[in-house]
C-alpha cells in the first residue's frame, strides 16, 4: 500500500505507479501520481538528482541523459511505493501547469499511411494517393517552435490566403481542424547521423500533441513546398510527459512496408507504440486512433532527421504525424471524417464537419504497461477562440 491516498493511484489507473509523468506546476518540478501531483523539490534524491529538479522547467533533466533519467525513475518509484510518506514530500492539485520545457525545434511528421491516402483522395482526387517517396523515408517538415502551447491554452482562428473562384481572398480560415497526433520530447547531449538503435538514448518521454491546421489555408499554399501558414499559428501539447520507460511492454512492429528500407532506416527492435488515442469534440466521442498502425517509427524520424548532419538536441519535439486507422472512427482529422467537409459528424450539440468558434476538443491515450498495469499519456485540450481583427 502506497501512502498516496489517491483512488487514481493504482496500476490498473492510467496515471499509478507505472506511469509517473513529469510536468512543472506552480510549485515547481513534479511527478503526476493520480488526480495529484508530487513536488520534488524537499525530495531527497541525492546531490546528483536534487539539482535536476530544483528549477522550474524540465530543461536541465532534459539535458542530463538517460542514466540520469533512469536513476531519477527508480528513486522516485521507490518514493512513491513506500508506505509511509518521507520527509518533504509535498501533494498538490495538478492546476497552473505551464509548459513544461523549452522546445528547441519542432518537427511534425507524416507517417500514418491510412491518413496520408485519405489526405492525398481528398486534395488529388484524380492523382496517386500515396506519393513515390512516402515508403521510403518518414515523411516531415519543420514547424514554428514559438507556437507550441501548453493543454488548455485556447486556439485563436488564424487568418491567411484561401482559393476561391476569382482568385485569393484574405481572411479567417473557414476549415479549422485538428491532428491527433504522439510526440516525443528529445534530450541527451547534442548528437548527429544517430542510428535507430541510438534514437531511445535522446528521446526523454512522449507526450500527446494537436498541431492544429487550416485546410482551406492549405489547400491553397501546400504546393509546392509544404505547409505554412495553416499550421504555425498553434500546436498544443500536454501539460505530462510520460517517461519513455513507462512503455517497455508497449513496443510492437509497425505495418510492413511492402519492400526493403535503405538501411540507414533498420531497425534491430522496433519502436512501434501500442498506444489507443481517443478524440472528444465538445464531449461526444468522434474518433479512437491506433497508434500501432503508424507505419515509421520515431527511432526512424530520428535517423532520418540527424543523417545529413542536423542535430538532435534537448527541447526538441518530434510530432508522429496525425494518427489514423483503417475504420472511418479511427481518423484522426476531420478532415478525414467529413471527407473534406462533404460528411457532416454527428455530435451531441449537433453537426459538424470543421470547428466553429467555442467548440473544444479534448484527446486523450492509454498504452499497456508491466504486470497487466495501463500507462496514460495526459490529455492535450484546446478551446477555438473567435478570430481576431486586425
Amino acid at each position: 500500500m502506497s501512502w498516496i491516498d489517491d483512488p487514481e493511484f493504482t496500476a490498473d489507473a492510467p496515471f499509478g505507479p507505472q506511469t509517473l509523468p513529469y510536468g512543472v506546476l506552480p510549485g515547481g518540478v513534479a511527478v503526476r501520481v493520480g488526480d495529484q501531483a508530487l513536488l520534488l523539490r524537499g525530495l531527497a534524491l541525492g546531490e546528483r538528482l536534487e539539482p535536476l529538479a530544483a528549477t522550474g522547467t524540465l530543461d536541465a533533466l532534459l539535458a542530463a541523459g538517460r542514466p540520469a533519467w533512469s536513476e531519477l525513475r527508480a528513486r522516485l518509484v521507490e518514493i512513491v511505493s513506500a508506505t509511509s510518506a518521507p520527509r518533504g514530500a509535498e501533494l498538490v492539485a495538478l492546476d497552473g501547469a505551464v509548459l513544461p520545457f523549452t522546445v528547441a525545434d519542432y518537427v511534425d511528421f507524416y507517417s500514418s499511411r491510412h491518413h496520408a491516402e485519405n489526405v492525398g483522395r481528398i486534395f488529388r482526387p484524380d492523382g496517386e494517393a500515396l506519393l513515390p517517396n512516402w515508403t521510403h523515408l518518414p515523411i516531415g517538415y519543420h514547424g514554428r517552435a514559438g507556437t507550441v502551447v501548453v493543454s488548455g491554452t485556447p486556439v485563436v482562428r488564424p487568418h491567411g490566403q484561401r482559393r476561391s473562384s476569382s482568385g485569393p481572398v484574405f481572411g479567417p480560415t473557414g476549415r479549422l481542424d485538428i491532428e491527433a497526433e504522439v510526440g516525443f520530447v528529445c534530450g541527451g547531449p547534442v548528437a548527429s547521423r544517430l542510428t535507430p538503435s541510438q534514437a531511445a538514448d535522446h528521446v526523454f518521454g512522449v507526450a500527446l500533441v494537436n498541431d492544429w491546421s487550416a485546410r482551406d489555408i492549405q489547400a491553397w499554399e501546400y504546393q509546392p513546398l509544404g505547409p505554412f501558414l495553416a499550421k504555425s499559428f498553434a500546436t498544443s501539447v500536454s501539460a505530462w510527459i510520460t517517461p519513455l520507460e513507462a512503455f517497455a511492454v508497449a513496443r510492437v512492429s509497425p505495418p510492413p512496408m511492402g519492400h526493403d528500407l535503405l538501411p540507414y532506416l533498420v531497425e534491430e527492435r522496433s519502436w512501434g507504440l501500442d498506444i489507443d488515442l481517443e478524440v472528444e469534440w465538445n464531449g461526444t466521442v468522434v474518433s479512437r486512433p491506433p497508434f500501432r498502425e503508424m507505419s515509421w517509427t520515431f527511432a526512424q524520424q530520428l535517423a532520418h532527421l540527424s543523417v545529413n548532419g542536423a542535430t538532435v538536441r534537448p527541447g526538441d519535439l518530434i510530432a508522429s504525424g496525425t494518427v489514423s486507422g483503417p475504420a472511418r472512427d479511427q481518423r484522426g482529422s476531420f478532415l478525414e471524417l467529413s471527407w473534406g467537409g462533404q460528411e457532416r459528424v454527428a455530435l451531441g450539440d449537433g453537426e459538424r464537419t470543421f470547428l466553429e468558434d467555442g467548440d473544444t476538443v479534448r484527446i486523450t491515450a492509454t498504452a499497456p504497461g508491466e504486470g497487466g498495469s495501463v500507462v496514460g499519456l495526459a490529455e492535450v485540450v484546446g478551446t477555438i477562440a473567435p478570430a481576431r481583427e486586425r
